[in-house]
């Protein structure tokens, strides 16, 4: 797709965002670590880090200008760690979710507690711009992926759907009528907090300069392998390592992944709202400094 069919195209591109939006949330990696593909905001001492970025359309023949999956993180009574992609992220059954559901449905508080310690986890990838990174500004002007999770994810939905009449919707993914996006990090109770962090006015990026903006829509990266079923561990491969972790004997697995049935989505839909509505912890984009919490922990 050409700049000049990009511009052409994006007229309803704030209703297919919303709608593509509401539908996966009514119905989620390859790891990030050692990809230079990745940027990630860098924080000092204290925690706190500030960046500017500019969200990128999606790559030609690619819909959606972000990808959205789960992941499990966690330490098990073995000590060792199961840190892997979950099924759930491609419609397909997943052992530890399924665990889960199990643990939370028991009505044990001591269950809910290790339930939601094994809680699946929600992220999103998008392409971005570095507008402005004062930490490593050698960054600044370049392409990258960037994770994020739910906080960062709500803002962009509430620009593209405002909530008073004298806001204007804005697809911050545009060229043209997009924005930067401003990112505020600081530490809160431990956790980091990105609640400060804020879009800024709209306005085109590079004044419209088509050649610039060629030469970032060149270097967009696909998103398109982050929801390859052939890029996730089987069920049987993920089973063996979550019964490893656990430390208990391997039953009967299934050969095959089996994809989720429609019965099944309750229980499904009752452990994320639980796990999601009922847990303190903010959100944590910073996966290494969730493991070293959750090692802090045990």
């Amino acid at each position: 797709m050409s700049l000049s069919n990009l511009k052409s195209s994006r007229g309803s591109s704030i209703d297919k965002l919303v709608q593509a939006a509401e539908a996966v949330s009514q119905k989620a990696e390859t790891k990030s670590y050692g990809d230079d593909r990745f940027w990630k905001p860098s924080r000092d001492k204290a925690g706190n880090g500030y960046a500017v970025v500019r969200f990128l359309p999606p790559k030609e023949g690619e819909d959606l200008p972000w990808a959205r999956y789960w992941d499990h993180g966690f330490q098990g009574p073995t000590g060792m760690w199961y840190i892997e992609n979950s099924l759930t992220s491609i419609g397909q059954d997943d052992p530890v979710s399924e665990a889960n559901t199990i643990l939370w449905n028991s009505g044990r508080d001591e269950d809910k507690a290790l339930a939601r310690e094994r809680k699946r986890r929600l992220h999103y990838v998008s392409n971005i711009l570095v507008i402005s990174d004062p930490s490593n500004p050698e960054n600044e002007g370049k392409v990258f992926l960037y994770k994020f999770g739910k906080k960062i994810f709500d803002k962009i939905m509430d620009v593209m759907q405002p909530q008073f009449q004298d806001e204007d919707p804005v697809n911050p993914y545009d060229f043209w009528e997009g924005a930067d996006f401003k990112i505020k990090i600081r530490k809160v109770e431990g956790w980091v907090n990105y609640d400060k962090s804020e879009f800024g006015s709209q306005a085109a990026l590079y004044n419209s300069d088509e050649e610039k903006l060629e030469e970032v829509y060149a270097k967009v990266h696909s998103l398109a392998d982050f929801t390859k079923p052939e890029n996730y561990k089987t069920y049987a491969e993920l089973k063996a390592k979550f019964n490893k972790v656990l430390g208990v004997e391997a039953g009967p697995i299934a050969a095959e992944p089996v994809v989720a049935q429609t019965a099944a989505e309750p229980a499904m839909a009752s452990e994320t709202a639980a796990f999601v509505g009922n847990t303190a912890a903010p959100e944590e984009d910073d996966t290494l400094s969730y493991f070293a919490k959750l090692a802090q922990e045990s």
